[in-house]
């Protein structure tokens, strides 16, 4: 089945065309599910995540006009889902996201939890600009283990890389993360190094 285009489904959502919602399920569902389910890693929780996905984005479009619908699906899956994690931490605890979060917060934050560090609009302006420094690969393993939780051994799956490569990847951009924040003043230069 071929999908409408990005362009036409923002129409529809301009339009106020309700088929806005069952276009962008038909194309993103896989996407958005796989999105919630490595934060949540509980198929029911993630469905519901995506369900609320589409009622955010048929409230936010217009007057939101996402450059690309795709990262706006996924970060209204990926702040949905969180807040649904966070709710349920205390009877259902996802290891990767908790260990991949503290992994993040050696480098974002002693105080704050780091989920909540980078929901703030002026870290993830800092973060935006970081990630833009980097190469593609490194970029895109940081996001993927950061952004979307996924695990490191689908990771290095996905990229034909040993499981201690991956790890080796993000180690060295959580230090790159740890200089770049500490040049933008986020940090003290004085912290111990990651």
């Amino acid at each position: 089945m071929k999908h409408k285009s990005d362009q036409d489904i923002l129409a529809l959502y301009a339009q106020r065309d309700e088929n806005a919602i069952r276009e962008t399920a038909a194309k993103y569902r896989d996407y958005c599910f796989a999105v919630a389910n490595n934060i949540l890693a509980d198929p029911s929780d993630a469905e519901e995540c995506v369900n609320d996905t589409w009622w955010r984005a048929w409230k936010a479009i217009p007057p939101a006009k996402p450059a690309v619908l795709k990262l706006f699906l996924a970060r209204i899956t990926r702040n949905l889902a969180f807040d649904l994690y966070r709710k349920n931490r205390a009877e259902k605890r996802s290891a990767g996201v908790t260990l991949s979060l503290e992994e993040l917060g050696e480098c974002v934050s002693d105080t704050d939890a780091p989920e909540k560090v980078l929901e703030a609009e002026e870290m993830k302006s800092v973060i935006n600009r970081f990630l833009r420094t980097l190469p593609e690969r490194e970029c895109d393993v940081f996001l993927r283990r950061y952004f979307f939780g996924e695990e490191i051994k689908t990771i290095a799956q996905e990229y034909l890389l040993k499981e201690s490569n991956v790890r080796k990847i993000l180690s060295r951009t959580r230090q790159k993360l740890t200089e770049y924040l500490q040049r933008e003043e986020w940090l003290d230069e004085k912290r111990d190094a990651v």
